[in-house]
C-alpha cells in the first residue's frame, strides 16, 4: 500500500509514496537530454505521418504529402535497368549463341545476366555455380550427356530432357531386370566390369560380353558414351547416380531417369540464350 511521501535519508531524493519489502521508489526524474529525445521522436512521427505513406485510407492508403512511394522508386530505377540493357538484349535476341560467344561485349553481358537466370532457376537442381547434385550433373566440367557444344547446350535449355516437349532430349535406359532381361548374376558382373573400365574392379569375360550384347550399343563399344542418345562415358570416374557396385546394379537393375524441365515458354529467349553461354563459360564448354 502507499505510504507517505518523503525525503530519502541517503539519497536525498523523494519517494514516490511506494514501498514494497522494506524497499521505498524513488521519484527520481528521467533525464533532461532523454526527455528532449523523446519528444523530438514523438514531432518527427507525426511530420513523417504527414508527409510520407502511413496508414489505409477510404482510397486506399494515405499517400502523404510528399506522393513517395518506394515501389514507384523501384518500378523507375527497373526501367532505368531495361532501358540501358535494351541494346545488348536486341542484339542478343537476333544473334545465335556461337556469335554471342564471339562478340567480348554481348559474352560479357550474357554471361552476367546467364549467371543471374542461373540462380534462380538451375541452382535448387545442378548447384551453386554448376557444381552438381545427385541425380543432376555437374556443369562445370568437361562431361556432357547430351554434347557440350554452345549448340547443344542451347538445345538442351530450351527444351529440357524428357520434358514432354516435342523437341525435348530423350534418352531412356532399359530396365534390365525386368522380364528378366538379365539374371541377377550376370547384374553383378556386367557391374564388375564397369567398375574394371574406370580402374575400381575385376572385369570378367562374362561381364565383357553381358556389356557387349546389352550395353555397348548405346555406351559405344570402348564404352565412352553416346551423346546422341545421353548415354554417359562408364569409363571416367564422374557418376550421375551414386558410385560403387551397389549403385550400378541399382542402375542397370531399375534404372533412375531424370527430368529437365523445358524453359522455352517460362523465360524470354533472351535469358534462354545467356544462361546457354553462361553454362557453356563454367568450364566445360566444348
Amino acid at each position: 500500500m502507499p505510504t507517505k511521501v518523503e525525503k530519502d535519508v541517503v539519497t536525498g531524493t523523494h519517494t514516490t509514496g511506494h514501498e514494497w519489502d522494506g524497499i521505498k521508489e524513488l521519484n527520481t526524474p528521467l533525464p533532461k537530454w532523454w526527455l528532449y529525445v523523446l519528444w523530438a521522436t514523438v514531432v518527427w512521427s507525426a511530420v513523417y505521418f504527414v508527409l510520407y505513406p502511413s496508414v489505409p485510407w477510404f482510397t486506399g492508403y494515405f499517400k502523404g504529402v510528399l506522393g513517395y512511394s518506394q515501389r514507384v522508386t523501384l518500378e523507375n530505377a527497373l526501367k532505368d535497368a531495361r532501358a540501358a540493357q535494351a541494346k545488348y538484349r536486341t542484339k542478343i535476341k537476333t544473334a545465335t549463341p556461337a556469335a554471342i560467344l564471339k562478340d567480348d561485349e554481348l559474352r560479357s553481358f550474357a554471361i552476367a545476366g546467364g549467371r543471374s537466370a542461373f540462380a534462380d532457376n538451375c541452382a535448387p537442381c545442378h548447384g551453386p555455380g554448376g557444381g552438381g547434385r545427385p541425380g543432376a550433373p555437374v556443369l562445370a566440367d568437361d562431361d556432357w550427356l547430351w554434347g557440350g557444344t554452345i549448340e547443344q547446350i542451347y538445345q538442351t535449355v530450351r527444351y529440357g530432357v524428357r520434358s514432354g516437349h516435342d523437341e525435348a532430349r530423350a534418352g531412356d535406359m532399359p530396365a534390365f531386370a525386368n522380364d528378366d532381361t538379365l539374371k541377377p548374376d550376370q547384374i553383378s558382373a556386367v557391374a564388375d566390369y564397369v567398375l574394371a573400365l574406370s580402374g575400381k574392379g575385376t572385369a570378367t569375360e562374362a561381364g565383357r560380353k553381358i556389356f557387349a550384347d546389352n550395353c555397348a550399343a548405346c555406351h559405344g563399344a570402348n564404352a565412352k558414351g553416346n551423346s546422341g542418345v545421353g548415354a554417359p562415358n562408364l569409363t571416367d570416374a564422374i557418376w550421375l547416380y551414386g558410385r560403387g557396385k551397389k549403385a550400378i546394379v541399382s542402375q542397370v537393375s531399375m534404372p533412375k531417369h531424370g527430368v529437365m524441365p523445358s524453359w522455352t515458354g517460362r523465360l524470354d529467349a533472351e535469358t534462354i540464350k545467356m544462361l546457354a553461354v553462361y553454362v557453356h563459360t563454367l568450364g566445360g564448354g566444348k
